[in-house]
């Protein structure tokens, strides 16, 4: 059954540099093999929509609206702030409205051109009509209100702590109605979908497993570089700061007392200015953007992933494995994936307990050859990007015919 898809995602998809992106636009860029999809986006200063649309040449249509997204700490962040209090929607959703998305994605449903709505992100659902004939997918990429808490519980200042705790609450209670609205739910993961399902009984929320392009993510022969241990993420997202910089603080000086020549590269996009002088004085190397990340991960002896935030699921780990890395993550950083601890990659959480089992890898380089080949076996067999977007449209073939759902809270 070939479908008239309505792709809306807010902030882009190109260049792919976050995995938000990057499983959104191997998604997209497979199901216009088959299928006919509109996609509505966003671009900002960074972004470059005409590549978008020479990279998607598939699609039926793109339309890319200019918007700049109200940044922490300015004034424009602060009228949202105070305008998203006197709505339902939290602020992390309010600051994604945009009245010309909103017209534009209303004018194709109501005109009858499409079958289904895919709002990409929780921030894409302020501009999605969810009370149409044309019935709307939500695809949860994170149970975002899930990070919004585990902030809350670190944060170190009273206030912070208040501002955070209303916030999450106040997501998670938008995020339980957005589920409850929409026709369908596309989690990530098993533990996404339980999280989201139990927040809103009776929703229908499905799983749609994370996938790789096991060509792409291949091992290639390189040498790995003695003691070399790299983490590959957007470096402006919190989460990605937070675990780098407790590596650098908590787990990297227990690994230097063991193996003193241990190095550590970040890879990742817009590192912090605050972020770059904290690890140059503790001899880490921070690339920044760079334009392949395969070397840097296939030069590197251990591949760490010391999340203590998060949701959803890490591209990360699944690149890492597809090229047959050795794969080292806190429960967090593994959190959703479909992975044996000890068979595809090793779990380890407390600092000293993560500073061990590197110290034990980087001296076990058989063992990182065993865990290696485990990963690249399971991304192979079942984790494709093919398959992965072929259930994405029996979900949307499901969605179609199941019809739309009535509404429930604004």
């Amino acid at each position: 059954m070939s479908l008239r898809i309505l792709w809306v995602k807010m902030g882009g998809l190109w260049p792919p540099t976050s995995g938000g992106r990057l499983r959104s636009f191997h998604i997209v860029s497979e199901l216009a093999r088959h299928h006919r999809v509109t996609l509505l986006t966003t671009h900002g200063p960074s972004d470059d929509p005409d590549e978008l649309r020479a990279q998607l040449q598939g699609c039926a249509r793109i339309d890319s609206l200019p918007y700049g997204i109200p940044k922490s700490g300015s004034a424009q962040f602060a009228v949202t702030l105070l305008r998203s209090w006197m709505s339902t929607q939290p602020v992390d959703v309010f600051k994604f409205r945009l009245p010309a998305l909103s017209r534009e994605v209303r004018q194709l449903v109501k005109g009858g051109a499409v079958d289904v709505c895919v709002a990409d992100f929780l921030s894409a659902t302020p501009n999605v009509p969810f009370d149409s004939p044309v019935p709307a997918v939500f695809f949860a990429h994170n149970v975002e209100h899930q990070i919004w808490k585990r902030l809350a519980e670190r944060a170190r200042r009273p206030w912070e702590r208040m501002f955070l705790d209303h916030e999450w609450r106040k997501l998670r209670r938008y995020e339980a109605q957005v589920c409850a609205r929409a026709v369908l739910t596309a989690a990530v993961s098993d533990a996404d979908r339980s999280l989201l399902a139990a927040d809103a009984p009776g929703a229908a929320v499905r799983t749609i497993p994370t996938g790789v392009d096991t060509a792409y993510f291949a091992p290639d022969g390189m040498r790995e570089a003695p003691n070399e241990i790299v983490f590959t993420g957007s470096m402006d997202w919190y989460p990605n700061e937070d675990a780098v910089q407790h590596f650098a603080d908590a787990i990297l000086p227990r690994i230097r007392r063991e193996v003193p020549d241990a190095s550590f590269t970040v890879v990742g996009r817009n590192p912090s200015p605050r972020l770059r002088s904290t690890l140059a004085g503790k001899n880490i190397r921070v690339t920044g953007t760079v334009d392949d990340v395969r070397p840097y991960v296939a030069g590197a002896a251990v591949f760490a992933v010391p999340l203590r935030i998060g949701g959803g699921t890490r591209l990360k780990i699944f690149e890492a494995l597809a090229m047959g890395k050795a794969v080292l993550s806190s429960t967090i950083g593994a959190e959703g994936l479909p992975l044996v601890p000890g068979e595809h990659f090793v779990r380890a959480d407390e600092p000293e307990e993560f500073a061990s089992a590197v110290v034990s890898l980087l001296r076990d380089p058989n063992r990182r050859r065993r865990l290696g080949a485990a990963g690249r076996q399971l991304v192979e067999e079942r984790f494709s990007w093919q398959e992965v977007a072929r259930r994405f449209a029996d979900l949307c073939t499901e969605a179609v015919t199941a019809g739309h759902r009535t509404p429930g809270p604004q």
